[in-house]
């Protein structure tokens, strides 16, 4: 990753400060902590959930109510249904953003108690938000660094830098040479950890200006943009409050114009009339099929962080993942073997002698062990290492099997200048065996021409498959006491050479090909090199011929513009810092797509919280990007994101046709009181009656549409762009179908009602209506559920739907029946012949909605035929 510029280091006396150096420089500088952003005050965070369009117009709905219940006389039963909606909504908002600040809080946690420097000459444990540029910090393996500096001596230093590369390999560090121009592997970083060695290092930085603290600085600064439900759910509330208020001041201006009715009765007719535009269960019932599908994506292991996430997985346009640990396996393991005298073998198979011996060897100069506890497997060595213990278990060997016939005399552990490792064994026939292994080119080998050619060629060709190529050389020799290893490793003999990566997991390659068939393009953003990233891309299929790969220095190099004109064409970046990924989140989201960017480490935190879903590693990852994730990947899996986006794409239907059954109703019940206005009979509906329509008949059957299973085509289809209309895809023309059918068919009722039946009673049309309004948007619930023809089958495929059901229609019928009820409700008993109309009415708009439904699969498939 890109490190900020280091200006002339002023180096400190071996002594370290004194305390009066220390103490002026934390006047000076601060503490070495990590600042949080102010927090806005509570009523602000609330006051900001209000202002939104929907709980707006619940807003205006509670206070629609209040006044009727005030003035009117019509019980407090709307304003508490309304207002505890209201409030739920807010709660959620809150919660959400409580689990936000989290992602900070795992950061700072992440500074150490207590560090040890030396002040005035002597080595002192402090604690470490004392820590003050200029001190000098003793290190050793195990510790953790508590600022960042330079290193001023140091002995076999490695420091595990995967909190902000995501990198899990060790990396070397060396002493500082030159304090003009510190190189980076001669800087160590806050919250890295040191693995082995020791090392005397002078803090260059501490707090906020450390590479953790721009970081934390990035976290408070980076805002997570609405999500695209929210803004299309906003854009509805907009039309609906739009059309209420045009509505109210039509139906006002009518009954005081054409029935000359009073001032009171007019506004009265007026709120009704907004009371029907408002879908007061809509918020609940999309909270609902929200948390619905938190449940069931937690069982294809993607657990939830932000509710409003489900949804936005499901229309994400553009996957970054992270390569170590998501798209392969963190495990680093040998591929492939040559040796002289065999050719370029697979390691997994079969080994010939020369294989069996070349691993021997490898086994006898490893350090690293893997057990199992508790059914836990525990490792301890480098990666590099622990990949030669796995391919010996692939093939039932062991080190400790080796040791036994050749125990290990002697040890030059690895060192970063020499780039090498040595042992000396005793064989059995009291001969001594030398082996060295490391780097290729650092290997004392006693080279015939012919051979070295052969050899260097066959490195090469490991390193352009992305290889991490360990060459191992051998002797055997008398027995000697000489510890003089400049003198045991002359003359060796070449054994063969290894390549090691960390390989894709299996199940990549088929997700990679299912996310670009359902228009959803992968990106791989890693801090690993180049030609890895690379090679890694183009097996699993992510990379395709015409497609880019840029590095950070490359990217740097780019403004906005010119990155937002190169994006579309770029499948991997590689050696990025944080910075860099989020412009790379940021570019996508200037270009209208939505995004998801997975990720582990610390460094990764600020462009999880900038993406439209951000996704950290369950296994793998750091608290830090847990807290700053909306989704958490129980098993590390790539597969699992497309595995959700499956289940967000059907949660995102299910909302759909929440919207479908509700506003199309809605709408009717506009057109429906409008309408009887005009033709001069007053208002067909009472408020109460739109009110009960709205939460009880149509609420509690929408509460369980969010059960309904996926669509077939659900993954087959382009992602909803973030500009697409919510009545897109024909959600709009099947509202229309709807609004239209209830329209004339309540209307048909009314009139039959009131003029035909009762001699000019105007309740008996009215609870005629009612009864076809409430009942019959009930059982069309199942035209809506699926998009395909209605079959048995698909009637008992959702049974708690089906009860729901039951209980609303039953609810509905007694209101309509029970003489106490009834009263409350301003309805009346019907006739036989009432009952005669109403029963086959209720029926009528889910037959046209199938009639319909049916007519447009015709017309899609004269369409395909005809392209065809």
């Amino acid at each position: 990753m890109k490190r900020k510029e280091m200006t002339k280091i002023q180096l400190t006396a071996q002594q370290g400060l004194t305390a009066r150096q220390a103490q002026e420089r934390l006047d000076q500088f601060g503490t070495n902590q990590l600042v949080a952003a102010k927090k806005p005050a509570l009523w602000r965070q609330v006051a900001r959930h209000l202002s939104d369009v929907s709980s707006l117009v619940l807003l205006f709905a509670v206070g629609l109510a209040s006044y009727m219940a005030l003035f009117q006389g019509g019980g407090w039963t709307k304003t508490i249904v309304i207002g505890s909606i209201l409030v739920i909504n807010v709660i959620i908002g809150l919660y959400q953003e409580a689990s936000a600040e989290k992602a900070l809080a795992a950061l700072q946690s992440m500074s150490l108690p207590t560090t040890t420097v030396r002040r005035d000459d002597i080595a002192q444990t402090l604690q470490a938000k004392d820590v003050v540029p200029g001190d000098l910090v003793l290190l050793k393996a195990g510790d953790q660094v508590p600022a960042d500096g330079v290193v001023l001596q140091s002995t076999n230093l490695a420091v595990d830098e995967a909190v902000l590369t995501g990198e899990s390999v060790p990396v070397a560090k060396e002493k500082l040479t030159d304090p003009a121009a510190a190189t980076e592997s001669q800087q160590v970083f806050s919250g890295t950890a040191v693995t082995a060695g020791t090392a005397i290092v002078q803090v260059v930085t501490t707090g906020m200006a450390t590479e953790l603290g721009q970081i934390a600085g990035l976290l408070n600064k980076t805002k997570k943009r609405a999500t695209p439900l929210q803004g299309r759910l906003n854009r509805l509330s907009g039309w609906l409050t739009a059309f209420a208020v045009l509505g109210g001041l039509v139906i006002f201006a009518l009954s005081i114009w054409m029935q000359n009715q009073g001032l009171a009765d007019s506004l009265m007719i007026g709120i009704s009339l907004a009371v029907a535009a408002v879908p007061e269960t809509l918020p609940i019932i999309v909270t609902i099929s929200l948390a619905h599908g938190v449940k069931r994506m937690a069982k294809r292991n993607a657990i939830m962080r932000r509710v409003n996430a489900v949804e936005t997985i499901g229309g994400v346009d553009v996957i970054a993942s992270d390569k170590t640990g998501t798209l392969t396996q963190n495990q680093m393991t040998i591929t492939r073997y040559w040796t002289p005298n065999t050719q370029n073998a697979l390691a997994a198979e079969d080994l010939s002698p020369a294989g069996e011996q070349l691993m021997r060897y490898l086994g006898l100069a490893t350090n690293a062990e893997i057990q199992t506890v508790n059914g836990q497997e525990e490792t301890m060595g480098d990666p590099t290492e622990l990949a030669i213990v796995r391919w010996l278990a692939q093939h039932d060997r062991s080190r400790q099997q080796f040791e036994q016939q050749a125990p290990r005399l002697a040890e030059d552990p690895f060192d970063s200048t020499k780039k090498t490792m040595a042992t000396i064994h005793r064989l059995a026939d009291g001969q001594q065996l030398v082996i060295v292994k490391g780097a290729f080119d650092r290997l004392p080998i006693d080279w015939q021409p012919a051979q070295l050619a052969q050899a260097r060629a066959m490195h090469d060709s490991f390193g352009q498959q992305a290889l991490r190529v360990l060459s191992v050389g051998y002797r055997v020799m008398p027995a000697t006491q000489t510890h003089d290893w400049a003198v045991l490793t002359q003359g060796l003999k070449f054994a063969g050479l290894v390549g090691i990566i960390d390989p894709p997991r299996p199940e990549v390659i088929p997700a990679i090909r299912e996310a670009k068939r359902a228009g959803i393009k992968p990106v791989m953003i890693t801090g690993d090199h180049m030609v890895t990233a690379e090679a890694i891309a183009k097996e699993i299929g992510l990379l395709t011929p015409g497609q880019l790969v840029m590095s950070g220095d490359e990217l740097r190099t780019l403004t906005d513009d010119q990155l937002d004109a190169q994006i579309a064409d770029v499948a991997v970046y590689a050696r990025v810092s944080p910075t860099d990924k989020i412009r790379i989140v940021q570019a996508w989201q200037r270009a209208g797509k939505t995004v998801a960017m997975t990720g582990d480490g610390v460094n990764d935190a600020p462009a999880l919280k900038a993406a439209d879903v951000g996704i950290a590693m369950g296994i793998t990852g750091t608290e830090v990007s847990k807290g700053a994730a909306d989704m958490v990947l129980t098993d590390d899996n790539f597969a699992t994101i497309i595995a959700a986006v499956r289940e967000g794409r059907t949660v995102y239907q299910n909302i759909l046709k929440a919207v479908e059954f509700l506003v199309g109703v809605n709408f009717a019940q506009i057109f429906l009181m409008v309408g009887s206005v005009l033709m001069g009979w007053g208002a067909p509906l009472l408020a109460e009656q739109l009110l009960l329509i709205n939460v009880l008949a149509d609420g509690i059957p929408g509460f369980y549409i969010s059960r309904e299973p996926g669509e077939k085509e659900a993954m087959e289809q382009p992602p909803v762009a973030n500009d697409e209309s919510l009545f897109a895809r024909g959600l709009g023309s099947r509202l229309a179908t709807r609004a239209v059918t209830f329209t004339f068919l309540t209307l048909g009722i009314y009139a039959l009602g009131r003029f035909g039946l009762s001699a000019g009673q105007a309740t008996v049309g009215m609870t005629m209506v009612f009864l076809v309004l409430a009942v019959g948007s009930m059982i069309d619930i199942y035209a809506i559920k699926d998009r395909q023809p209605l079959t048995t089958q698909s009637l008992r495929r959702n049974p708690v739907l089906n009860g729901a059901m039951f209980l609303a229609i039953a609810l509905v019928i007694g209101i309509a029946t029970v003489p106490g009820l009834q009263g409350m409700f301003g309805l009346v008993s019907l006739p036989f012949v009432a009952w005669m109309v109403v029963i086959p009415a209720m029926f009528v708009p889910t037959l046209v909605l199938e009639i319909a439904k049916r007519w447009q699969r015709r017309d899609n498939a004269d369409w395909l035929v005809e392209t065809d």
